[in-house]
């Protein structure tokens, strides 16, 4: 199992989601910023990490939102996705095909990896 750390980041009552690039598995889905683990990290540190290497943003983690197994037809992914705020840094498109803010409301008009439905429903519930 591989395990994934992804940050939930607010801007008032929208929040983050990221477009995967076209070259990679899930290729144009929409996802929450975050990766793999490298060995000896931990979830937050490697939180920390990817949002560097991904947006070139410092990011602070907070609590934890939510976690889910899923299983892909390649991987099964333990998914733990943190509430975080960008401390120091602006958004940059260096590994992601695009960068968007919306609202809760907003989430159908998106495709998202199907590890993310889970959280989605969640995220929807919460602001209702």
């Amino acid at each position: 199992m591989t395990e994934v750390a992804a940050a939930l980041i607010w801007d008032g009552d929208k929040f983050m989601i990221c477009q995967r690039p076209a070259h990679k598995s899930n290729a144009l889905l929409w996802e929450f910023v975050g990766g793999k683990l490298e060995k000896g990290e931990t979830k937050e540190e490697a939180l920390v990490r990817e949002c560097m290497e991904e947006l070139g943003v410092t990011v602070s983690v907070g609590s934890e939102f939510f976690d889910i197994v899923h299983t892909y037809p390649d991987i099964t992914v333990h998914l733990t996705l943190f509430h975080a705020t960008i401390s120091e840094g602006t958004p940059e498109l260096i590994e992601h095909n695009d960068i968007r803010w919306i609202t809760p409301e907003e989430i159908p008009q998106y495709s998202f990896c199907k590890a993310d439905d889970e959280i989605l429903k969640r995220i929807m519930q919460k602001e209702n």
